[in-house]
C-alpha cells in the first residue's frame, strides 16, 4: 500500500491496538488522521493494565506488516509451540491428555498493548497525525460523523456500542463463559531447562492446562513495557468452580501472583517450580487484571443520530472470549482490511459500503475465529468434536501441531460441526484413518513433573 494525496478525513474513535493501527494505515495511504481517546497518551501506558495478553500469530503479524508496523518479532520473546496437558474432573483430576505442538512457519508473540499502543502513537504524531483527549458520546460522534469521510469505532465506552445491535445469529452467550485472571511476572528465562518437563523447546513453548471441572490456565513469553522479556500467565475459571472463588480474592499485583502460585501448588504441581521462581514486577502495579468477556458479535455499521454511518471496529465488532487468542488478532485483521478497502475507495463510506466490508472481515476470519473459541472454550454444542481432537494430538504429532496452528489460521475449522466432518479433518492432516489413530489412543496416566532449579539472581 502506497501514501496517496487525497483530501480525505478520519475519525477514530478509541486508542487501542485495532485504533492506531488503522489510524497509522489510513495516515499513510493519505486520509487526514484524528484519534479521540478517554486518555492521554501516558495514561494509556501507565495509569490502565494491559488488555489481556494480544498473543498475536502469523497471519495477523502479516497485516501488521501490510499497515507498515513493527511486528516486535525481533524484540520479543519468540513463541515456537504450545505444549497442553488436560484433566479429567472430580477430586483426583485424572491426568488424560498431553501433546506438545509445534508451529509451523510462523511464531507467537505477546506483547504488551501499552507499549504498542505507546509506540505506535509516537509515530502518528510524528507523522501529523492529531490526537485528541475527549471521551466521546454519541452526540458527538454525531458531529465526528458530518465532519469526516470516515468514521470507525473503536470503543465501546460511553454507550457508543449500543450504536451496534447484536447479531443474534452470531452470537451464541448470553453471558461471559469464564471469570479471567493475568498477572505479567519476572524471574524465568527461556532455555531448554524451563518447562522442560513439557517439551524439548523448552521456554520457547508456553504452557496450557485444562481442568475439565474448574478451567484453563496458561502461561507464554512476553514482552513487558517497563520490564522487557517476562512471562505472562492467564487464567479461565468456570463458573461456580473453586478457581473462580480464588480469582476472585485477587486486588492487586502481589494478590494475583499469590493466588495463582497456590493454585499451582494445588492442581497443576507438574509446572510449580517455575511458577515459584517468578516474581511480580514492582514498577508496575497495572500488570495484573481480572474480569470477564461476554462473547458477542455486532452488526458491523452504526447509525448516529442524525443519521450518519460509522463503522465498528476491534473489539466494538466482535468481542471474543481470550481462550484461543482472537481478540487482538482479529482487530488487527479487520483494521488492516479495512484500511487496504479505504485506501482502493472512491466513492462515499456509506452505510452500504461499511457492510459490505464487514461481511468480507466475518467471512475471512472472524466467523472462524468465533469456532476455534467455541472449540477451546469446550462448548456443549462441540465438546464431542474438541474431544476428539485433543485425543488424536495426543497420538499424533501432525495433529497436535495442525490444532495449535488453528490460533493462527482458524479457517479450517469453519466447517467442522459433527464428528464425521472432525474424523475427515483428521484423516486430511494424518493421510489415514482417524478411527484407526483414535483406537490408539491412551489415557497419560501421570504427567511428567518439572525439576526446574531456578538459578540464584548474581549478587
Amino acid at each position: 500500500m502506497t501514501t496517496q494525496n487525497t483530501n480525505r478525513t478520519a475519525a477514530i474513535v478509541g486508542a487501542g491496538l485495532a485504533g492506531v493501527a488503522a489510524a497509522l494505515g489510513l495516515q499513510r495511504a493519505g486520509f487526514a488522521v484524528t484519534i479521540y481517546s478517554d486518555r492521554d497518551q501516558r495514561g494509556l501506558r501507565d495509569d490502565i493494565p494491559a488488555t489481556g495478553t494480544a498473543l498475536i500469530f502469523g497471519e495477523a503479524q502479516a497485516a501488521e506488516a501490510a499497515l507498515g508496523l513493527d511486528t516486535y518479532v525481533d524484540r520479543a520473546p519468540n513463541h515456537t509451540g504450545l505444549s497442553v496437558r488436560i484433566a479429567g474432573p472430580g477430586p483426583e483430576h485424572p491426568e488424560l491428555i498431553g501433546f506438545d505442538g509445534h508451529f509451523d512457519g510462523f511464531v507467537g508473540l505477546a506483547v504488551d498493548t501499552r507499549l504498542k499502543v505507546d509506540e505506535r502513537l509516537t509515530t502518528f504524531l510524528e507523522r501529523g497525525g492529531d490526537f485528541v483527549v475527549e471521551a466521546v458520546t454519541p452526540e458527538r460522534l454525531d458531529t465526528l460523523a458530518a465532519d469526516n469521510d470516515l468514521v470507525l469505532v473503536a470503543t465501546g465506552r460511553g454507550g457508543l456500542s449500543d450504536l451496534f445491535p447484536i447479531d443474534t445469529d452470531r452470537t451464541v452467550y448470553d453471558e461471559p463463559q469464564r471469570r479471567l485472571l493475568t498477572v505479567t511476572v519476572t524471574g524465568l528465562g527461556y532455555g531448554e531447562d524451563v518447562f522442560a518437563h513439557r517439551s524439548g523447546s523448552g521456554g520457547k513453548h508456553s504452557g496450557f492446562s485444562i481442568f475439565a471441572d474448574q478451567g484453563e490456565a496458561w502461561w507464554g513469553p512476553y514482552l513487558h513495557k517497563d520490564a522487557g522479556p517476562s512471562w505472562a500467565f492467564l487464567g479461565w475459571a468456570r463458573p461456580g468452580s473453586d478457581w473462580e472463588k480464588r480469582f476472585a480474592e485477587a486486588d492487586s499485583a502481589e494478590s494475583a501472583h499469590r493466588v495463582v502460585t497456590e493454585l499451582y501448588r494445588d492442581y497443576i504441581d507438574w509446572d510449580l517450580p517455575e511458577v515459584l521462581a517468578t516474581r511480580v514486577i514492582g514498577q508496575d502495579p497495572h500488570s495484573w487484571l481480572k474480569g470477564a468477556v461476554r462473547p458477542v458479535v455486532r452488526k458491523g455499521v452504526g447509525l448516529t443520530v442524525g443519521g450518519h454511518a460509522v463503522a465498528a471496529l476491534g473489539d466494538t465488532a466482535v468481542a471474543y472470549d481470550p481462550i484461543a487468542g482472537q481478540g487482538a488478532q482479529s482487530g488487527i485483521i479487520q483494521a488492516q482490511r479495512l484500511v487496504d478497502a479505504a485506501a482502493a475507495h472512491d466513492g462515499p463510506f456509506d452505510a452500504a459500503w461499511i457492510e459490505q466490508q464487514y461481511a468480507d472481515f466475518l467471512a475471512a476470519r472472524s466467523d472462524a475465529a468465533a469456532k476455534v473459541t467455541r472449540l477451546f472454550l469446550k462448548d456443549p454444542e462441540l465438546a464431542e468434536i474438541t474431544d476428539r481432537f485433543f485425543a488424536a494430538a495426543a497420538v499424533d504429532q501432525g495433529v497436535a501441531s495442525a490444532l495449535v496452528s488453528t490460533l493462527h489460521q482458524p479457517q479450517p475449522l469453519v466447517g467442522i460441526g459433527d464428528l464425521a466432518a472432525a474424523d475427515g479433518l483428521i484423516g486430511a492432516i494424518t493421510g489415514g484413518d482417524a478411527e484407526e489413530l483414535l483406537g490408539r489412543f491412551e489415557p497419560a496416566g501421570r504427567f511428567q513433573r518439572s525439576n526446574y532449579a531456578a538459578v540464584a539472581p548474581a549478587r
